[in-house]
């Protein structure tokens, strides 16, 4: 009869599964890593969540009918920052429009800020179209500096289409402002 060595069979079972274990934890802390820059991506894609979409130009055209665009800031409470967004914007959709925020460092050293932004309503995000800004792009203001934080944008005009955006007549891009 021969002798089967369970234990030496046993050890090498237990080796596999710390492997598969390490396996998972490491795949699971990179899909973590990963999420942010995945979701950013699909929300970008869709415009989902008031997400804006990302153009290299303007509309090809124009349409008349109008638009409100009001800019809103919020600044984290331990950011020494001051903002003042942009005036409220009324043109007419597909028009390219340049408006500008401002940040002022309020202390005596430099501090470094970064911008994540929304559009409300969310259904809105998907006809938003940023040629150029300033979100997601670390800031650093040097202290007590004052600095213009241009944002480039065109309304698609295609928005007109969609039956569901017919009431729409003002649009709020809001910017969260944070600590880098």
């Amino acid at each position: 009869m021969a002798h089967v060595d369970t234990q030496h069979h046993g050890n090498r079972s237990n080796k596999r599964i710390a492997y598969g274990l390490v396996l998972v934890v490491a795949l699971m802390v990179g899909m973590a890593y990963a999420a942010v820059p995945l979701y950013q991506i699909f929300c970008q894609v869709t415009g989902y969540g008031g997400t804006t979409q990302r153009a290299e130009d303007g509309a090809i055209s124009t349409i008349d009918r109008e638009m409100a665009v009001r800019f809103a800031a919020q600044v984290d409470a331990d950011l020494p920052v001051k903002i003042v967004p942009a005036a409220t914007q009324v043109d007419k959709i597909g028009k390219k429009i340049t408006v500008t925020y401002e940040a002022t460092n309020l202390t005596d050293e430099p501090v470094k800020t970064v911008a994540s932004f929304n559009v409300t309503p969310a259904s809105m995000g998907a006809y938003f179209n940023k040629i150029e800004c300033f979100c997601f792009t670390e800031q650093t203001l040097a202290p007590n500096e004052t600095v213009q934080m241009p944002v480039l944008y065109y309304l698609d005009p295609e928005l007109d289409l969609n039956d569901e955006l017919d009431t729409i007549r003002e649009i709020t891009l809001f910017y969260a402002f944070h600590a880098s």
